[in-house]
């Protein structure tokens, strides 16, 4: 017998609803967070709110000024950089780990994932490419045993959410994306931890590199 799958609480569903207005642009860099109209049109109280922007706070993708209230968070460049950089060196290790790890059901994952993102992009649907990119990521990290590891890495993924969707947005960023993921699942058939960290490296430095241009 199926489970039935749980209904989220009413700050899962309102953090994942301000997550997703972040990320598609909804709710813009720098624009203000108006409570009560939020609270209104997502049918909760402020309790719930307030409790899912202390949890984005924390990430950096709000701020609390006093006597104003809550905005989303500027996209700043030494932001991007600061998180990319700790994101390599955890990442690092746990790719050394997972990649002698893997099984055949998790390469099937990634080409399963990989094939999503592409579906999702063809559809230009970010928050779907956004979905299905962190199931490709998560697979390799998870398969590292690392749980601790890898929840500060899904930490850093939150926080940068806003600077993946104009990253998505270019067509080009998209072939890329594919390019490097495909690279990324032969090395990781061939049992090469290296080789899939220097993709991986690749792959960050990718998206940073035009983002720089973006954000400046």
């Amino acid at each position: 017998m199926n489970t039935p799958k749980r209904p989220p609480t009413a700050q899962e569903f309102v953090l994942a609803e301000l997550r997703r207005a972040i990320l598609t642009g909804e709710m813009p860099p720098g624009s203000p967070v108006r409570q009560d109209a939020l609270a209104e049109r997502l049918g909760v109280s402020r309790v719930p709110l307030r409790e899912a922007l202390r949890t984005l706070e924390g990430e950096g993708q709000v701020i609390y000024r006093p006597h104003r209230g809550y905005q989303v968070a500027d996209l700043s460049l030494d932001d991007l950089l600061e998180v990319y950089r700790i994101r390599e060196l955890l990442e690092t290790e746990a790719t050394v780990r997972a990649v002698p790890l893997m099984s055949a059901e998790d390469v099937e994952r990634l080409e399963q994932a990989e094939e999503d993102i592409m579906r999702a992009a063809a559809a230009d649907d970010i928050v779907a490419m956004a979905a299905a990119n962190r199931v490709f990521h998560f697979t390799v990290l998870e398969a590292s045993g690392m749980p601790r590891l890898t929840r500060l890495v899904r930490v850093l993924w939150d926080a940068t959410d806003a600077y993946r969707a104009l990253y998505y947005s270019s067509s080009d960023n998209r072939a890329r994306v594919h390019s490097e993921h495909e690279a990324i699942i032969a090395a990781i058939r061939a049992g090469d931890a290296d080789e899939v960290v220097r993709l991986w490296n690749e792959h960050r430095e990718g998206a940073v590199s035009a983002l720089r241009t973006i954000v400046q």
